[in-house]
């Protein structure tokens, strides 16, 4: 397919997981992409490995957590683009989510590490990104959300609380500036099988087949499933797409 036949799109949190997989679908659909994350290292090689497919891509160094990386970042990448027409938000801090325990003995620390990233720092994003869509009075943000906001759960409450956040955010972006020309939705992952879940020795197959179990479904997900989503979403398909929460799960959620 060629429906983001040169589309200019920055993916935040690219440098692995869903992230890359979205940079790797977009740029197959024709896009050229910027590969923004804290692990530059990461960022290279999901650029590299576009480039070498005969698409275009280009590395970039971004922190949420403080503001001016996401400025400057911003900047730069909208710069070498020549402008921008889409982003894809997906970056987490997930080194702390087995921390999050509940309200009562979760870490404050814990708390604000998850709520700068994850919420604090995607308005960040919102906030550098949408002058530069505004201009072109079109664009689209897709933000990378979690079941979690919705599902109610005894652990991660930070996390679960940060997630419902964005959606607000997203929500708000899409009723203030929709007139403007901007989309903004939400893709809500499931249960998603990374490389970096597969390595980190957590996942055993009693977690998987376990949540395996709780899906009405043959697998459990992978980030292709999501990219694919947002795929839709920043291409001239999801144009009259607006304010949406997408559940990309097999089903472990139905609203």
């Amino acid at each position: 397919m060629s429906r983001l036949e040169g589309q200019r799109i920055i993916v935040i949190g690219a440098g692995s997981g869903i992230g890359a997989a979205t940079v790797r679908r977009l740029a197959r659909e024709g896009a050229r992409v910027c590969v923004a994350d804290i692990n530059m290292e990461g960022a290279r090689t999901v650029a590299q490995d576009v480039c070498d497919s005969g698409g275009e891509a280009h590395a970039i160094a971004i922190d949420l957590a403080d503001a001016p990386s996401v400025t400057d970042a911003v900047t730069s990448s909208v710069e070498r683009l020549g402008g921008l027409d889409g982003a894809h938000i997906n970056a987490a801090d997930l080194r702390v989510i087995m921390e999050d325990s509940d309200a009562q003995t979760v870490s404050l620390d814990v708390f604000d590490r998850t709520i700068d990233v994850n919420l604090k720092g995607h308005l960040l994003c919102t906030r550098a990104l949408l002058p530069h869509l505004l201009v072109n009075k079109r664009g689209a943000i897709v933000y990378t959300s979690s079941s979690a906001a919705d599902a109610g759960e005894p652990v991660r409450p930070s996390y679960a609380m940060s997630k419902s956040g964005l959606n607000a955010l997203m929500r708000h972006v899409a009723s203030c500036y929709g007139a403007q020309g901007i989309n903004a939705n939400s893709v809500a992952p499931g249960f998603v099988l990374t490389d970096e879940m597969e390595s980190s020795g957590h996942l055993t197959d009693d977690i998987k087949d376990y949540m395996l179990s709780r899906i009405p479904g043959t697998r459990l997900g992978s980030p292709d499933d999501i990219a694919g989503m947002v795929a839709m979403l920043l291409s001239e398909d999801g144009r009259w797409i607006n304010g949406q929460v997408f559940n990309v799960n097999g089903g472990a959620l139905m609203r």
